[in-house]
C-alpha cells in the first residue's frame, strides 16, 4: 500500500482516482502546522499541496519514506526543487490543466475591456443610471494580436476567430504552416503594433519577454489599442502602461497578473480605464479538478507503471557516469542558452549535438537532454525540463540529431551544439579542461578560448590595428569593467570575433554606439542564467530506465 498525504485544499472529485484505487491510502490533513507536518511526513510515499505547504529541505530531511511531491498546479515556488532532488524526490505538476480556464479568462477579460461592463456595473449597482458614459467596441473585424501561441494562446486565437476577427500571432516557434493551418498570419511584434487593435499576452516571463511591452512599443502601436494580460507579470512595463493610457494614447487595459502581488499601485487600481481582477486565470471548478486528476494519474503510473511524464526535477544517472559527467550537465546548459542568443535569438527548426572523444563511450542521454533543455528554454523559461524537452521538440516542429565521432578534436573530450534556422546556423564547440574548467573553444568557425560567464559580449569585425582599444576605450566610458577578452580569426586582416566576459549587463545605447566602430559588423551581448545548483537527482532505478 502507498500512502499520500494531502496537505492544502484540494477538489476530492479530482482525487478520486487515488483515493478509489486498491493500492492507495490517500490521507487528507489541510492547514497543518509545520511541526506536525515534519513529524508526520515521514510514514508517506507521496504528497500533494497547492501554494500553501511549504515543501523545505528542513520538512524534506524528515521525509525519509517520500519518492514523489505533487504541486496541483503550474508553479512550484513552494517547493525546493533542489532539495527534493537531492534526496531522489520525483516533483511533478500540472501544466496543462489550466489551458480551457486561462482562454476563457482572457476571452471575458477582452469583452470586458470592450464593453466597459465592470465599470458600468459598479455605476449601475450604485443606483446611477448611466448608459452615455460606457459606449464600447466590437470585436467584429477587429484585429487581435496574440503575443505567444503555445497552448493557451493558440485556444484563444481559435475562439477569437468565432467572433470575426483578424488574428495577427507572434511566436518564435510559430511557422507559417502552422498558422496557415490554424488560419491566422504570422506576425512580428512590429506588425502586431502597428495593426493591432488588442493585444493578448501569452508568453513566458523570460529574460527576453521582461518589460517587452515598453514605451517603444507602445509608441508603435495603433491609438485606441487595447492590452489583456492573463500570463505573466513583469511582461508588459506598467509604468509605460499606464503612461500611454493617460495619455489618451492606449484605450484601455485588462490584468490578471502583475509585476508585484497582490498589488498594490494606486496608478493601475484608480485608473478608470484599467480592468484589474486578483490572478484569477486558473481559479474555475473545473480546472481545479483537472490538476487534481492530472497528478493523481501521474502519481498512479509512477508508482505502479514507473512512467513520468510532468517531472520538474530530472532523471538519475549512476554514481559513476554522474561523477564523470556532473561539469558537461552544466557546461551544455550554458551552451544551449548561448548558441540560440548567437543565432540572434530566433527559435531553431533543426538542432544537431556531436559528442567526441571519451565522451563516446557514457550514457549521454541526460547530456543531451540538458543542451537541448538550454537551447527550448531561451524561448520557453521554465515550462521546459528534462523530462518534457523532447516532447517539446516535437510539439514545437524542432528537428534534432545526434552523432557520436571517437576523434577527440584535440581534447579528451569535446562536445559541439549547432542551431539553425533557415540558411542561418549558429554554433558552438566547448570541453571541460582539467585543472582549468569548463571553456567554449570554437563560436561557428573561429576557434576561442572562453570561460562561460553570466554576461558576455560577442563582437564580430575585421581584424585590424586598434580594434581591441577602440571597443575597451568605449566600454570604459561606460563604466563597463572587463573581466576577459578572447579574440579569434581564421586570417590575418580577415574577419573575427572577439568575446568579452563583464561585470554587468549592457544597456541597448552601449550596444548601438559599438555598432557605430569603423570595421566593427556585429555585437551582441549575451546572457546566460545561474545554473550553480544544477545536479543530478537519485530516482529509483527502476524509474530511471523508464525515462
Amino acid at each position: 500500500m502507498y500512502k499520500v498525504l494531502v496537505t492544502d485544499g484540494i477538489s476530492q472529485t479530482g482525487l478520486r482516482s487515488l483515493i478509489d484505487h486498491p493500492n492507495f491510502v490517500v490521507d487528507r490533513q489541510p492547514t497543518l502546522p509545520v511541526e506536525e507536518l515534519k513529524s508526520i511526513i515521514g510514514g508517506y510515499d507521496a504528497l500533494i499541496v497547492r501554494s500553501q505547504t511549504k515543501v523545505t529541505a528542513e520538512l524534506l530531511e524528515a521525509a525519509g519514506r517520500l519518492r514523489v511531491i505533487a504541486r496541483a498546479g503550474v508553479g512550484v515556488d513552494n517547493i525546493d526543487v533542489n532539495a527534493a532532488t537531492r534526496k531522489g524526490i520525483i516533483v511533478i505538476n500540472a501544466p496543462g490543466a489550466n489551458t480551457i480556464a486561462a482562454t476563457e479568462h482572457t476571452l471575458a477579460m477582452m469583452l470586458s475591456l470592450a464593453r466597459k461592463i465592470p465599470q458600468a456595473h459598479q455605476k449601475t449597482a450604485g443606483g446611477e443610471w448611466d448608459r452615455n458614459s460606457f459606449k464600447g467596441v466590437e470585436l467584429y473585424k477587429k484585429t487581435l494580436g496574440v503575443v505567444g501561441m503555445g497552448k493557451i494562446g493558440t485556444e484563444v486565437a481559435k475562439r477569437a476567430k468565432s467572433f470575426g476577427m483578424n488574428i495577427l500571432g507572434f511566436d518564435p516557434y510559430l511557422t507559417k504552416d502552422r498558422a496557415k493551418k490554424l488560419g491566422i498570419t504570422k506576425a512580428s511584434l512590429d506588425l502586431i503594433a502597428a495593426e493591432a487593435d488588442f493585444i493578448t499576452i501569452h508568453t513566458p516571463l523570460t529574460n527576453d519577454t521582461r518589460g517587452i511591452i515598453n514605451d517603444e512599443f507602445l509608441s508603435k502601436t495603433k491609438k485606441g489599442v487595447r492590452f489583456v494580460n492573463c500570463a505573466r507579470g513583469g511582461i508588459i512595463d506598467e509604468k509605460a502602461l499606464v503612461r500611454a493610457i493617460v495619455a489618451g494614447h492606449v484605450a484601455g487595459a485588462a490584468l490578471d497578473v502583475f509585476e508585484t502581488e497582490p498589488v498594490a499601485d494606486p496608478e493601475l487600481l484608480g485608473n478608470p480605464n484599467i480592468i484589474v481582477t486578483p490572478h484569477l486565470g486558473a481559479s474555475t471548478v473545473e480546472a481545479q479538478e483537472k490538476v487534481a486528476e492530472e497528478v493523481s494519474a501521474e502519481i498512479i503510473e509512477i508508482f505502479e507503471k514507473q512512467s513520468i511524464q510532468h517531472a520538474v526535477n530530472m532523471p538519475q544517472m549512476s554514481g559513476e557516469t554522474q561523477a564523470k559527467l556532473q561539469p558537461y550537465l552544466l557546461l551544455g546548459d550554458q551552451m544551449g542558452q548561448l548558441v540560440v542568443q548567437l543565432l540572434k535569438k530566433q527559435a531553431p527548426s533543426k538542432i544537431e549535438i556531436n559528442y567526441f572523444g571519451d565522451l563516446i563511450d557514457e550514457d549521454t542521454e541526460l547530456l543531451t537532454r540538458t543542451l537541448l533543455r538550454g537551447v527550448l528554454s531561451y524561448h520557453l523559461s521554465d515550462s521546459v525540463n528534462l523530462i518534457n524537452v523532447l516532447h517539446l521538440l516535437k510539439e514545437q516542429g524542432v528537428s534534432y540529431n545526434v552523432v557520436k565521432n571517437a576523434t577527440n578534436k584535440g581534447f579528451a573530450n569535446y562536445m559541439e551544439l549547432a542551431v539553425s534556422q533557415g540558411t542561418e546556423t549558429a554554433r558552438i564547440g566547448a570541453t571541460v579542461l582539467n585543472g582549468y574548467g569548463a571553456r567554449i573553444v570554437k563560436i561557428n568557425q573561429y576557434r576561442i578560448d572562453v570561460r562561460p560567464e553570466k554576461y558576455l559580449l560577442y563582437i564580430k569585425h575585421t581584424d585590424v590595428p586598434g580594434m581591441i582599444g577602440k571597443v575597451g576605450s568605449l566600454l570604459g566610458d561606460y563604466q563597463i569593467n572587463i573581466g576577459t577578452m578572447q579574440v579569434g580569426r581564421t586570417e590575418v586582416g580577415g574577419e573575427a570575433i572577439m568575446v568579452l566576459t563583464l561585470d554587468k549587463v549592457l544597456v541597448p545605447e552601449v550596444i548601438r554606439q559599438l555598432t557605430l566602430i569603423d570595421g566593427l559588423e556585429e555585437a551582441s551581448f549575451l546572457e546566460v542564467s545561474n545554473v550553480d545548483t544544477f545536479e543530478p537527482g537519485r530516482l529509483e532505478p527502476e524509474i530511471v530506465e523508464s525515462v
